[in-house]
């Protein structure tokens, strides 16, 4: 295991609101391979648009290295998210980096799945990956095709879920983006698809990320109305939340069938309990999904910055937070500016 710094803090950052720094979401590329409607829609992340160069990326030691200040900070959890990360080469030894840090203590990764080969879940498992969450909007081929958009089939992402439950990534979530009219018909046959197994599905109110899809309150399915259909097929009992901060609330089956969640950053918000922060590809930090400018610790690594420097900076930026977007939401105008979803990692 890599000790913490000798400058580890040790009760943790907290903000303006007393909320404490547990969980850091880092993106380790702005590249997809999907064009999924609700976050890098073809009209502006066609074949012209510019993606970040590979020098302007954070490297895995860079990452590796202001990960291991976060943890310094009350960094508990560790999500690799991007774009579609598994996109970035090599990403097996960041893991193996990252899964060293002493007092980390949950290392996860979010994919598509549709380049989640059998091999490369037994390799990130090996080298320290904990668990897996799937994004997947529909068991329905052409629903799923339609939604991802480069016409790319449903049926290697479920072949890769299940690999990935054998090569003991469990348990895996499954994340469903809930958009009305679009494919809120298949709340029911996901849930249905995954009964009964390990793995745990998580619908996601359609959320007003960025700005480029097009996103309307009546496209919204709420959290309420998600388990009130799921519980006309399959009854459901309340369960308490696994810990402080988490962003699903979970229901049971209550035949005992396993258990579903609910993120309902738009209808219950919960930015009271938010414990994230976001590094992006290129090295910005984000306190908030719906943020719209970053903290550069990119610049502070590359012009020389001492760890106490860096660990300064970032103690400074989540002192000064004050973020509560999905609580004040109404207030907010259509054209206020947010970072786009892919860039900042869901």
């Amino acid at each position: 295991m890599i000790a913490l710094p000798a400058h580890a803090v040790e009760e943790g950052s907290r903000d303006r609101f007393g909320r404490p720094l547990h969980d850091l979401r880092i993106s380790v590329t702005d590249r997809c391979n999907f064009r999924c409607t609700y976050c890098m829609p073809k009209e502006l992340f066609g074949a012209n648009y510019r993606f970040m160069p590979r020098g302007e990326l954070l490297s895995f030691e860079e990452i590796a290295r202001l990960a291991g200040i976060f943890v310094s900070h009350g960094v508990r959890k560790i999500r690799l998210t991007g774009g579609e990360p598994l996109l970035r080469q090599g990403l097996e030894d960041l893991v193996g980096m990252l899964s060293a840090l002493e007092g980390l203590e949950d290392l996860t990764l979010t994919t598509n799945g549709s380049l989640l080969t059998p091999m490369r879940a037994r390799r990130l498992h090996a080298a320290g990956l904990d668990r897996l969450t799937v994004s997947l909007d529909a068991v329905d081929d052409t629903v799923f095709a339609s939604m991802n958009d480069v016409g790319f089939p449903v049926e290697p992402v479920l072949r890769s879920i299940e690999e990935a439950g054998r090569a003991g990534l469990n348990p895996i979530k499954i994340n469903m983006v809930v958009k009305r009219g679009v494919n809120d018909h298949e709340i029911v046959p996901m849930a249905e698809r995954f009964r009964g197994s390990e793995h745990i599905v998580r619908f996601i109110e359609y959320m007003d990320v960025g700005n480029a899809n097009g996103w309307r309150m009546d496209d919204v399915v709420s959290a309420r109305e998600i388990v009130e259909r799921v519980g006309r097929s399959y009854p459901l009992k309340a369960m308490e939340p696994n810990y402080r901060g988490e962003v699903a609330r979970r229901w049971r089956y209550a035949d005992g069938a396993g258990e579903i969640g609910v993120i309902a950053s738009v209808t219950q918000p919960f930015c009271g309990a938010c414990t994230r922060a976001r590094l992006s590809a290129e090295g910005k930090l984000y306190t908030c999904l719906f943020a719209n400018a970053g903290f550069d610790m990119r610049e502070l690594v590359r012009s020389g910055a001492s760890d106490e420097a860096l660990s300064a900076a970032i103690g400074s930026v989540w002192g000064r937070r004050d973020d509560r977007y999905s609580e004040v939401r109404s207030g907010n105008t259509p054209s206020r500016p947010r970072i786009e979803m892919s860039y900042i990692g869901g």
